[in-house]
């Protein structure tokens, strides 16, 4: 069924609400703006209280050997994750090389550079887990600018705001309709492509991978452009260092790809659970990541 269209008045209204947030992180201490970003995000809980809902099952399909207690506090810190982005999103036009360093630091960089000395080009396959937003900023201050494929978001307005502050660091967008071509194009000039693998997929555009313990439908996509062009695939995540009160952007061992999608999918998704069980708090687990079903199975949402 197809959506209702946007009233205009609604898309301002959004997109003032946006600004408003924005600007108000960019006032006073970073400290400040964190409480102040995690009091937005318990209103967000609280307005939709679907999102916890949706995180609590995800959990307990994916640990049903855990108390709901335990879930309980991997879903509250899910959205102290949400708070740090946003505070490190909005804060991107006062971030440059000179002080970059102060909210995130590089591990296994080496991975990046030897690729580009093969010069097939980098698939950085990344996910919602971490600061996926600064991963991307940071890497085109500390490195080179890179490109981001993203999915329009459905207000223009906010849609264009998101996008000026994604490219400040020099980042190029490629919208993820229709984005082979240009992708192919990126590689063949030797540059780096990032690309979400962590989210839902239609059964006309993915496969069925065990994910948890359950199966998930996700995109053959990047497996079959790393086929094509024979680009190097580097998993990466920043991901928040307590210890250290700044994010680790943490490149792992490039990934051998076999040029089955198929089973290269399932590596890559193997990989991705792997770290997501080392910081379970920092996924985006109130995606309905077991959205699409294998045929005759019912709805899990």
């Amino acid at each position: 069924m197809a959506r209702p269209p946007r009233s205009s008045l609604r898309d301002r209204a959004e997109y003032a609400a946006a600004l408003l947030l924005l600007s108000s992180l960019r006032v006073g201490t970073r400290r400040f703006a964190g409480m102040l970003a995690r009091g937005y995000v318990a209103l967000l809980d609280r307005a939709l209280p679907k999102l916890r809902r949706a995180a609590m099952a995800n959990l307990e399909r994916a640990y049903p050997e855990w108390t709901p207690a335990q879930r309980k506090a991997v879903a509250d810190g899910v959205f102290h994750s949400i708070a740090r982005l946003l505070v490190a999103f909005a804060r991107f036009p006062s971030i440059d090389e000179s002080n970059v360093s102060e909210w995130i630091r590089y591990e296994g960089r080496e991975h990046f550079e030897e690729a580009k000395r093969q010069g097939r080009g980098i698939l950085f396959a990344t996910a919602h887990l971490g600061n996926w937003e600064l991963s991307a900023f940071a890497h085109g201050l500390m490195a080179e600018p890179m490109n981001v494929v993203v999915r329009p978001l459905d207000n223009p307005f906010i849609d264009r705001l998101v996008e000026h502050q994604r490219t400040l660091s020099g980042n190029r967008i490629i919208e993820k309709k229709e984005a082979a071509r240009a992708i192919l194009k990126a590689l063949d000039r030797n540059e780096a492509v990032g690309i979400l693998i962590d989210q839902n997929s239609g059964l006309d555009q993915g496969v069925f991978v065990d994910f948890f313990g359950v199966p998930a439908c996700a995109s053959v996509g990047l497996a079959k452009l790393a086929a094509h062009s024979g680009a190097t695939v580097i998993p990466g995540f920043a991901l928040w260092s307590e210890k250290e009160n700044k994010y680790v952007l943490r490149f792992y061992a490039p990934i051998e790809m076999s040029g089955d999608a198929a089973r290269d999918t399932v590596r890559l998704q193997a990989m991705l659970e792997g770290v997501i069980r080392e910081h379970p708090s920092q996924w985006l687990w109130i995606h309905r990541r077991w959205k699409t079903r294998p045929p005759g199975e019912p709805p899990l949402y």
